[in-house]
């Protein structure tokens, strides 16, 4: 695995007009899960992210991957995020993008959803072309979603909620 490569990537937290945040519970095969105040608090839930092509800019990368992954089209840009941020895989994860990576570099878009929920299919997205990579999805509060993120990615997601709090309805 190289020692400093990090895979680039886009990551969008849309937000609906009462200011709630989309988010997809990812496919696993395995149970990350915590209690926390005698509630199971389940890890798989996340934004829509995903890597940049190469010669893509961050913000097209951004619009495809929620396509890709929400069906979502009917937005409004928002807010970009002034830095892009980092987090490195767990040892448990190196072969992911088959070692080629240590972790991922992001840059995060604020979007506003303009569109009917109808629009949302995580199960057919952008039309059938992708597999899914949700099973679930729901509208949260801003504040609660480093909770809800696998553990190594909580330090970004509370970078994004911090750089975007004053758009969501906490």
């Amino acid at each position: 695995m190289s020692e400093a490569i990090y895979r680039p990537c886009a990551g969008v937290m849309l937000l609906n007009r009462q200011g709630l945040v989309f988010l997809g519970r990812r496919f696993s095969k395995r149970a990350d899960q915590q209690v926390i105040d005698q509630q199971v608090i389940d890890h798989e839930w996340q934004m829509p992210q995903g890597g940049i092509d190469e010669g893509e800019e961050p913000l097209a990368a951004a619009l495809r991957e929620l396509r890709e992954e929400t069906n979502v089209t009917s937005v409004t840009v928002l807010a970009e995020a002034q830095e892009w941020y980092s987090y490195d895989l767990p040892p448990t994860a190196t072969k992911r993008w088959k070692g080629k990576y240590r972790g991922q570099t992001q840059k995060w878009f604020a979007f506003r959803f303009d569109g009917d929920e109808a629009e949302i299919d995580i199960e057919r997205p952008d039309g059938g072309r992708h597999e899914p990579e949700f099973d679930s999805w729901r509208w949260e509060k801003a504040a609660l979603l480093p909770e809800l993120i696998v553990p190594f990615k909580r330090e970004v997601y509370e970078r994004v909620v911090q750089d975007f709090a004053h758009l969501a309805g906490d």
